[in-house]
């Protein structure tokens, strides 16, 4: 018998972010279908196997999508076909599965969004100041890279 693992979820107006909460997960496997079927499956640490399946809302570009596996989570970026905010994560209108969470530290309403376009824009001389560490400006997939992935973990 599988379990789900807890899933947290975001949207932008061209991403949907899932952050699937499993440490040491081994034998990843994740499945995106044009149509928004999203599969997941991985064993834990302790062999138990864990695994859903997601309707999601709307269409996405399986091509366009990452997925990075840290050592405790497992951030997927998974790329709407049309720019758009959703209703919903899944297509369902009833309640969602309790393992389905919002991720309140990557949440952004739409109107938040332009506005943090406007901030990030950057004068001429951006490249220097990223060369010299200064500016914060960051693209719409900073959530993939705060958690190490396994290869940089392993010292490879």
């Amino acid at each position: 018998m599988s379990r789900h693992p807890e899933v947290l979820w975001a949207q932008r107006s061209d991403k949907v972010y899932l952050t699937i909460a499993l440490p040491d997960a081994k034998n990843v496997s994740v499945k995106t279908e044009p149509q928004g079927h999203f599969s997941f499956s991985a064993t834990g640490p302790q062999g138990e196997s864990f695994d859903f399946n997601l309707e999601l809302y709307g269409t996405i570009i399986p091509e366009g999508s990452k997925i990075n596996i840290g050592l405790r989570n497992i951030l997927c970026s998974i790329q709407k076909e049309r720019k758009g905010w959703w209703k919903r994560l899944v297509k369902s209108d009833e309640k969602p599965a309790p393992y389905i969470k919002v991720d309140w530290n990557k949440w952004c309403d739409e109107d938040e969004e332009e506005s943090i376009k406007s901030d990030t824009l950057v004068s001429d001389d951006s490249d220097n100041a990223l060369e010299k560490g200064e500016g914060d400006e960051s693209s719409d997939d900073e959530g993939m890279l705060y958690l190490p992935d396994l290869e940089k973990a392993r010292g490879n």
